[in-house]
This record gives C-alpha cells, sequence and structure tokens, in this order.
C-alpha cells in the first residue's frame, strides 16, 4: 500500500492528511538538524490513528460510497493475492477475446482450492484503461461462467469478488449481448451444485454486479455499497444534476448495514480503521477469517439443498402488499 506520505486523502480525511504533513515536515528536520524527534512522530501517527477510529465512527451514506471508490482501495487481484496462495489466473471466454475487466482463476485458500472470479480496475491510468475502470463487457461475464461450470466440473467452491460502476453500457457491449450475458450468469450460478460466496468488496452497481453476485451467501465490506444505481446517475434522473447525489446516496438506502436490515445480504465484514485502504494485509486476513468458516459451513450442505436454499434466498427478496 502507499506510504503516508503518498496517499491520496478524500476531503473528509484531510485532518488525517494535516497530521500526515506534520510527520512529513518532522522527518525532514529531523534529517537535517540531526535530532531525534521520534517521540513527536510517534504521537503524531497515534493521533492518525484515533483519527481514523473518529473519521469511520460516524459516516454518511455518501462518505461510505466515497471510501468503495478510493484510489488506494485494494482490487480483486490485491485481495486474491494476500489471502491465496498458488493463484492461477485462467483467461478468455473461448468466443471472443479475454476481458480484462474480469479476472479469474484457480487458488489455494484455507488449504482447499477455490475458484476466485471478480472484476478488477486498474491501479493507475494505464491499468484503469486496460481494465475498463472495473466494467465488464459480455465476454467478461462469458468468460466469468465458464470459469464457473470449471470449478462445478472439478467439485470446488467459486467466490466472486465484486467492485464495479456497472457493466459496460456501450453500444458494442449491447451488440454482443450484454444483457443476455448477465441475466444467463443469474440463471446459472441459481443452479450452480457446489458453494457459491459473493462479496463486494468495493462498489456493488445494478446488473454488472448481479452478474457474479448470485450464491448461497452474500456479505458486503463495511464501507462498500450495493444498489441499482449510483447516486450521480439517480440525482441525475430525478433533479436533472449530479448536484444531489448526496442525497441520493442517503435515500437509495446502499450501505451495508442498510443491506443488511433488509434482508439483501447475510452479513458484513468489518474493515481496518479509516476504511480497507490504509491496510491491506489487515482488510485481507479480516476477509478471510470471516469467509473460512461460511465455507466450511455450505460445503456440509447437500448440492440439492444448496440450490433449493439459494432459489428460495433469492425470492423472498423485496417487500410487497397483496390488495
Amino acid at each position: 500500500m502507499p506510504e503516508l506520505q503518498n496517499r491520496q486523502f478524500l476531503d473528509f480525511e484531510r485532518p488525517i492528511k494535516d497530521l500526515a504533513d506534520q510527520i512529513k515536515q518532522l522527518k525532514e528536520t529531523a534529517e537535517k538538524s540531526k535530532t531525534d524527534l521520534s517521540t513527536s512522530i510517534n504521537d503524531l501517527e497515534n493521533k492518525i490513528e484515533e483519527k481514523r477510529k473518529e473519521i469511520t465512527s460516524n459516516l454518511s451514506s455518501w462518505q461510505r460510497v466515497q471510501l468503495s471508490r478510493h484510489p488506494d482501495r485494494p482490487y480483486t487481484l490485491k485481495y486474491i493475492q494476500k489471502m491465496t496462495t498458488n493463484f492461477v489466473e485462467l483467461h478468455g471466454d473461448r468466443n471472443v477475446k479475454d476481458d480484462k475487466a474480469m479476472v479469474g482463476g484457480f487458488a489455494d485458500f484455507g488449504g482447499e482450492t477455490v475458484m476466485f472470479i471478480g472484476q478488477q480496475k486498474g491501479i493507475n491510468t494505464k491499468m484503469r484503461q486496460l481494465r475498463n475502470f472495473g466494467m465488464a463487457n459480455p465476454e467478461g461475464y462469458r468468460k466469468a461462467l465458464r470459469l464457473m461450470r470449471l470449478a462445478e466440473k472439478f467439485n470446488k467452491p467459486v467466490i466472486t469478488l465484486i467492485d464495479t460502476p456497472g457493466a459496460y453500457p456501450g453500444l458494442e457491449a449491447e451488440e454482443r449481448g450484454q444483457g443476455e450475458a448477465i441475466a444467463r450468469n443469474i440463471y446459472e450460478m441459481i443452479r450452480l451444485k457446489v458453494p457459491v460466496i459473493c462479496v463486494i468488496i468495493g462498489e456493488g452497481a445494478s446488473g454488472g454486479a448481479l452478474g457474479i453476485g448470485v450464491g448461497d451467501k452474500v456479505f458486503m465490506m463495511e464501507n462498500t455499497w450495493y444498489t441499482v444505481i449510483s447516486p450521480e446517475s439517480c440525482s441525475s434522473i430525478l433533479w436533472r444534476s449530479w448536484d444531489h447525489k448526496e442525497k441520493a446516496a442517503e435515500e437509495l438506502k446502499l450501505t451495508s448495514d442498510k443491506m443488511k436490515e433488509f434482508g439483501l445480504i447475510d452479513g458484513v465484514v468489518p474493515e481496518p480503521d479509516g476504511g480497507a485502504h490504509w491496510d491491506y494485509d489487515a482488510a485481507a486476513e479480516k476477509l478471510k477469517n470471516y469467509l473460512l468458516p461460511v465455507l466450511k459451513e455450505l460445503k456440509q450442505i447437500a448440492p440439492e439443498k444448496r440450490i433449493e436454499d439459494r432459489i428460495e434466498k433469492f425470492s423472498k427478496m423485496g417487500f410487497w402488499e397483496e390488495v
């Protein structure tokens, strides 16, 4: 993860940035004057720890959306790197091409072979363009489905890591069957005979998230969001402007605590103080420790029962009244 001085800070993280700047100045002064300022530096570092806890203890919905998009936040491949060993990435949908926005492959996870699949955003401008900002094309979803079927063939569990602003909305994606590809994945994931766990690790937007988001258990990291439309798009539809995105975020009830309250997810995975971007190792460890017992529990259930439970789980979602 980036060093403290090289981090990018959001508006509400400004108090932390001010402390980081003070630490930088003290280190420069100590180096020039050959004096020991370690006590003062340690005090400021402790203040940063306290400020991280303070800031994330009372975040608004829009602020959590901002954290989910933090440029320093770990993405799918980073979680795979930190949580697993012997990851072998698999490529291509065997039809059109290899979509770099969707990644997947087998890895050793807690002593067991698991198929990991997820959207991957880029860590710099060049990589963001290569990864299409985490927005998969139809071949990305078809690659994901191919890998799920491969996992099913060898009786290996599937874990999907969701982080996308949505499926790619371009004309060429629609021409190649974007809607059909996502719908096919939803249909097929319901019927997979192996355990399936889905985790929103960043943005969980619309059909782009649902295309790899149907599982026995669906979890969200603490500072993520999951809904049918982004706050900006919602604001532009309702108010013809992005100026009301904060209000839209509140009204959409898109945060992890609200999703759990509505019964749309099964649990919330805690993050390090300040967010996952502050400590990749801790974030990955928390997620791994959360998933391992769940995976063990799911494996004890017969495949037919898992499928039946999965169908019932998603059929019950939503609120309605019969008149």
